[in-house]
């Protein structure tokens, strides 16, 4: 019996997230996605009278190719990859995942050199397209959240048919905030921080780039980064899980890592350029339906009450001239529940254990 809500899902991508018009070409890149919503999204594009392009990726395919990655292959394939989506108006990925560390054995040195080749097409995808990434509910995915199947696939609709309209006035009063702020300080277990992010613009998203969303970012001013911070929530990337990490800063710069058994991992991706060892975004999270983390970042950088501070690479549109091949999205939550925390800016308390104070910013409350 077909889902409705996986038509309501594939409508709002088109007509919302991307607002497809007549004539515009996007790609459709499905990662270990089912052929439901693969129709759904090219019945929904035909209709908006688009045009769709499709490609099909398998998570064990992919583990093969970069286990054997070659400089000469990636960079012919990082040429066709290019080319393809220079081509294109719009870009929307569904990415399932039946083993989130399918990749895990991936050896450091070819994951590095596919990034490195494909990370220009990456950054044109972001710069020059329409775009929105979302993750596909799978038993997995579930299991990492500690959920049945059923219950977690009414919790991902639920989720992403959010209605991010209602949000927008209160995350653009945000935003404004945060382009008049100068100072930023944060403080809560384990985590003591301060920067600077004047005259970096703020940018919100509501449901325009990622699925889920909700959450408004900028950046630190480069080497204005002091103190030390702890994050809370678990976190994988590159196929390899991370708990407890830590990190130390000197002016702007990651001096120490730590991750407990994981403090090698950690430290060899942080020196895979010097780029890698500076933070390039500084985002806080609001989704009201999102409370606890489930070592996915799309929805763990949206969860109610956190931020995350991500060493790599800066966004062009909150730019502080950080570039790397690294984008690490590590989260921290501070609900009372997780041992709260506070958040000024420009010495006045915005958000106290997860909570905005400001009454613009209520709404954000959920």
């Amino acid at each position: 019996m077909h889902d409705a809500r996986i038509d309501a899902l594939a409508r709002q991508l088109v007509r919302y997230s991307t607002s497809l018009k007549k004539g515009e070409k996007v790609l459709l890149d499905l990662y270990d996605a089912p052929e439901s919503i693969g129709i759904a999204l090219i019945r929904e594009v035909r209709a908006k009278g688009a045009l769709p392009f499709l490609r099909i990726h398998q998570a064990g395919l992919t583990r093969e190719m970069l286990r054997g990655a070659d400089a000469g292959q990636y960079t012919i394939l990082a040429k066709h990859l290019l080319a393809e989506m220079k081509s294109m108006d719009a870009y929307i990925t569904i990415r399932g995942s039946h083993n989130i560390a399918e990749t895990s054995d991936v050896p450091a040195e070819k994951m590095k050199l596919a990034m490195k080749h494909l990370r220009p097409v990456s950054d044109y995808r972001v710069k020059k397209t329409k775009w929105c990434v979302l993750r596909w509910p799978t038993p997995a995915m579930a299991q990492q959240a500690g959920m049945s199947t059923e219950a977690f696939e009414d919790f991902y609709f639920r989720v992403c048919l959010l209605d991010y309209k209602a949000l927008i006035p209160a995350m653009a009063a945000l935003k404004k905030l945060m382009d008049q702020t100068e100072r930023v300080e944060i403080t809560g277990p384990g985590t003591d921080l301060r920067f600077s992010i004047k005259d970096i613009p703020a940018v919100f998203s509501g449901g325009n780039f990622n699925i889920p969303d909700g959450e408004v970012f900028t950046s630190p001013v480069r080497d204005s980064v002091e103190g030390c911070i702890t994050y809370n929530a678990p976190s994988i990337y590159q196929g390899i899980p991370f708990d407890g990490i830590r990190l130390e800063f000197s002016k702007g710069r990651i001096i120490k890592a730590e991750a407990g058994t994981k403090t090698r991992q950690i430290n060899k991706i942080l020196d895979s350029d010097e780029g890698a060892r500076h933070i390039g975004e500084f985002a806080l999270g609001f989704n009201p339906e999102i409370r606890e983390p489930m070592r996915d970042i799309l929805f763990d950088e949206k969860i109610a009450g956190s931020f995350h501070f991500t060493p790599g690479q800066a966004y062009e549109e909150a730019d502080n001239g950080n570039r790397s091949q690294v984008h690490w999205d590590m989260v921290c939550i501070q609900r009372s529940d997780y041992g709260g925390g506070t958040i000024r800016f420009d010495g006045k308390i915005i958000r106290q254990d997860g909570i905005f104070l400001p009454k613009a910013l209520a709404k954000l409350n959920g």
